[in-house]
């Protein structure tokens, strides 16, 4: 591919191009180069990875979930079930504060709640149940359900994006579907907004009012949140060889996404460390709008599947070792939900000839096609130049653009037709938790206008999402799983195009990193 072309070229031969940001010896300060721009400081607005980072340093949660998916209170100190299950009464931690001194209350855990429903997958899910939700006094709010919920727990402790973040009530009384502009959180970290240059550089200090949990092991976002930085800088360095000559000569401390041939330029340096981010592989998938021609057409959706070979787009984004990458279906591979059923969509002979005759077939006469992508971060632009190419050589009509990173986020929020600035495809990649099960994997649901970006209308999922709640175990669980990943590959919500081995770069006098993505808690130098 020509990114891999020029990024090898960039990474053979002599010096690479200095980036001198400065480090002052005994710093406490943590430098570090994200995988994109942060143009979104709202968590609930946007699903996108960059600004989950940002928020998990911001905010926090009432319960945290740890690496074995079990939930474990964070700001919560404990609760209450009765009614058999349909009252649930959490009580708050004593001295939480948010950033600006106010105490944390009840009440802004009741707002925080009811606007993070409205956008998260498994909090719609909630919502559902929910008969009311109200603050009993600053430390109590309680849960009124209208039958019993298993999954309460592991709904407020959902990582998934956009997590159950704690806002002020202030803040969290803003429209969902409109971003805020007001970063006050109560997390280990204060957003500095007077810093802040999207496209350059985002700073964060440390908070001193910020109270870990008294026990327990950090594990993905569960577990005490020691701050061992004083301050924590962003710098946005878009040009891979600049990033990770910064890196080498410790200008920075942490490289989150370099590209496969930079990690080898990297693996030669004995003070850096290039290691996989997390424990899992991350799901990628290519997701389609289906509110516009010509994808609106389940057809058309289909006909694209014997097309696409997930090598292909994983190669792309971590190079030829097939040990960084896996075939997938609907869920995480290496997960207990993860099965073959209809991969034979996916797995069987790849063939774009029979791909564009069954476009024919569907009844395509050269409509537009608006690929959108971004030019700034690895695994999209990795995958957007493979389906680019896959777009050419099955002969659509196809308009790509690239933008930036920030730009596709925007852009894929529009519900606007093509001849109106809306968009077709884009692709994207996901935490390997997010796809786990139909709780966390938003992309799959069905429910139309309440839908992830792209917006299908898919009932048939809809109606085994809400038997998998219901499943009195996992083997029945596992069973509708199956059934889910048939009913997915046959309405096509999106395609699955692999999941691949996330790695990361890092000084090795950074210890303590916790696995999962970019968690900025507990890093300290040795």
């Amino acid at each position: 591919m020509l990114r891999r072309s020029f990024l090898a070229g960039a990474a053979v031969g002599a010096a690479l191009p200095r980036f001198a940001i400065g480090q002052p010896a005994g710093s406490r300060v943590l430098k570090f180069v994200p995988q994109a721009n942060l143009t979104s400081l709202d968590p609930i607005w946007t699903t996108a990875n960059v600004t989950r980072n940002h928020a998990w340093l911001v905010y926090d949660v009432l319960y945290g979930m740890d690496a074995g998916f079990r939930p474990q209170p964070q700001m919560a100190a404990g609760h209450a079930v009765e009614e058999e299950g349909r009252s649930v009464t959490i009580t708050l931690r004593e001295g939480l504060r948010f950033h600006d001194g106010e105490p944390v209350r009840a009440a802004d855990c009741v707002a925080s709640l009811q606007r993070w429903m409205k956008r998260n997958s498994m909090g719609q899910k909630l919502e559902a149940a929910l008969e009311d939700l109200s603050a009993l006094d600053d430390r109590r709010l309680r849960f009124r359900l209208k039958r019993p919920f298993p999954m309460f727990f592991a709904a407020l402790a959902n990582p998934s994006n956009p997590a159950p973040f704690i806002m002020p009530e202030r803040i969290a009384r803003t429209d969902p579907f409109q971003q805020i502009r007001d970063t006050v959180g109560s997390g280990p970290y204060r957003f500095l907004p007077r810093e802040y240059n999207s496209g350059s550089f985002v700073a964060y200090e440390r908070n001193p009012d910020y109270r870990p949990v008294a026990a327990g092991e950090p594990s993905l976002t569960a577990g005490p949140k020691q701050a061992h930085f004083d301050r924590i800088e962003w710098h946005i360095i878009v040009d891979p060889a600049t990033a990770a000559a910064a890196l080498q000569a410790g200008e920075i401390d942490w490289y989150e996404q370099p590209p496969p041939e930079i990690q080898q330029l990297l693996r030669r340096n004995r003070q850096v460390a290039v290691e996989p981010i997390d424990r899992l592989q991350n799901p990628a998938i290519l997701r389609f709008n289906h509110l516009h021609p010509p994808f609106n057409d389940r057809r058309m959706r289909q006909a694209l599947l014997p097309a696409v070979d997930q090598a292909d787009y994983m190669t792309a984004i971590v190079g030829p070792d097939p040990a960084l990458y896996s075939p997938m279906g609907v869920f995480t591979p290496g997960t207990p939900l993860a099965n073959d059923a209809g991969m034979e969509a996916l797995a069987g002979p790849r063939s774009i000839d029979r791909a564009k005759a069954l476009l024919k077939e569907a009844g395509y006469t050269d409509q537009l096609i608006r690929l959108i992508g971004p030019t700034d971060i690895l695994a999209p632009a990795a995958m957007t130049q493979v389906a680019g190419d896959m777009f050419r050589r099955l002969g659509v009509n196809l308009d790509f653009v690239l933008t930036d990173w920030g730009s596709v986020i925007q852009r894929r929020a529009s519900r606007e037709p093509v001849e109106k600035g809306g968009w077709s495809v884009f692709l994207t990649a996901f935490a390997s938790f997010e796809f786990a099960d139909p709780a966390g994997n938003f992309p799959l649901r069905g429910n139309g206008a309440g839908a992830w970006f792209g917006w299908p209308g898919i009932p048939r999922l809809e109606e085994l999402r809400d038997a998998w709640f219901d499943a009195p175990d996992l083997d029945a669980q596992k069973r509708i799983a199956r059934e889910i990943q048939l009913t997915a590959l046959e309405e096509v919500p999106y395609i699955p195009v692999g999941s691949y081995t996330s790695m990361t770069a890092l000084r090795r006098n950074l210890v303590g990193r916790v696995p999962g993505f970019a968690l900025f808690w507990n890093l300290r130098r040795s």
